[in-house]
């Protein structure tokens, strides 16, 4: 633990005499009148002002998938104005001197794959700049129990203000790619694919997370690719109906189409459409065709009966009934990708912590058993 004292004093209790907050592009600014000192002291929780969300991905191990509206500074902003209020970090404010300087590391407090190691550089970025970030691991590596795993070092004030944001992120993007490693493995030779079943307003951090892990996207959105699922099927009065209208539509636009099937009748509704008529169809989804047995193994004969009808003029992707133990017999059915939206929707996020004095975080962890 290194900690130096640039002014050589501890704070005395001091009073919150003004604070202004501006949540558009923070910096939130704090003037505090301590005691015994006649003097401001201006606090920025945050030096950087931007005016332009366009981030250049290029120095990044592994970039995060595109999408033409996310704003993922906007995001930064908004966790960091979340966590502050009104008020900024109070307990900083009354216990932490602003000039003081700290070391603190990261500790990982189980196996797993590190993920947000570039976006935890924006966040500490965007709280303060002057905030020195250094790494002995990347996105996507395999960081054990008890291990030091980085350290970022400047202002203490500003690094435990940005610890929680930090960490909220890191640890639920490590426990997607520590899942989606475990499943990708399993699947093979299959791919496997999240879903749009992702934390609102997080979607674009889930997915990446993904690609961290070793998966691979499905669509990013409802923009991206067209997916004509049950209910659009229902509406339009059957599958024939409901690829007859998308390729109508697709006439003018170019997209991948994706089409959901139930039963192997579906399947070869499909089939016999695409073989009448010049589709833009690349993928079939075959839905809940994975069937649960009461031993807790899966029938797959339904699915591989679907991908054999198919035999392989389309992509295909299996769905539903997708767990880790589950997905490697599926991806020897011969599909192409399986999705599984429990990648996303029910994350055990990675235990990960920052800490200023290691060598105590490392005693407790030992006697918690989380380090």
């Amino acid at each position: 633990m290194v900690l130096t004292y640039k002014q050589g004093y501890l704070p005395q209790p001091f009073h919150i005499k003004h604070i202004t907050t501006k949540f558009s592009s923070l910096p939130l600014r704090f003037s505090l009148k301590l005691q015994g000192q006649p003097k401001l002291r201006v606090v920025k929780m945050s030096a950087t002002e931007v005016t332009n969300s366009t981030i250049s991905y290029e120095s990044f191990a592994i970039k995060p998938p595109l999408h033409p509206t996310y704003d993922l500074k906007g995001i930064i902003k908004l966790a960091l104005a979340e966590d502050a209020g009104d008020r900024g970090d109070i307990t900083c404010l009354a216990t932490i001197p602003f000039d003081m300087e700290a070391e603190a590391y990261f500790l990982a407090k189980e196996d797993g794959i590190v993920a947000g190691i570039a976006l935890a550089e924006m966040i500490f970025n965007e709280v303060d700049p002057s905030l020195k970030v250094e790494w002995s691991k990347k996105d996507g590596d395999l960081v054990h129990k008890g291990i030091q795993f980085g350290k970022v070092y400047g202002r203490a004030h500003n690094i435990v203000v940005a610890e929680r944001v930090v960490l909220n992120f890191m640890q639920r993007m490590s426990g997607i790619a520590t899942l989606t490693k475990a499943m990708a493995k399993a699947a093979s030779p299959a791919y496997i694919l999240e879903t749009r079943k992702t934390a609102p307003c997080l979607r674009l951090l889930d997915k990446w997370a993904v690609i961290i892990g070793g998966g691979r996207n499905h669509r990013m959105g409802l923009f991206d690719m067209v997916m004509i699922k049950d209910n659009h099927i229902s509406t339009a009065g059957g599958v024939t109906n409901a690829l007859k209208a998308v390729d109508l539509y697709l006439e003018k636009n170019s997209l991948q189409l994706e089409v959901e099937t139930r039963t192997l009748e579906e399947v070869e509704e499909v089939l016999h459409y695409a073989s009448q008529t010049k589709t833009s169809l690349t993928r079939i989804m075959l839905d809940n065709m994975v069937v649960p047995l009461p031993n807790g193994d899966v029938d797959i004969s339904m699915l591989k009966e679907a991908v054999q009808l198919v035999n392989g003029r389309f992509e295909t992707e299996a769905s539903g009934n997708v767990t880790i133990d589950t997905v490697h017999q599926i991806g020897q059915s011969g599909v192409t990708y399986i999705s599984s939206g429990s990648l996303t929707h029910s994350v055990k996020a990675l235990d990960i912590s920052l800490k200023i004095d290691t060598e105590l975080a490392l005693k407790v962890g030992r006697r918690t058993g989380r380090a």
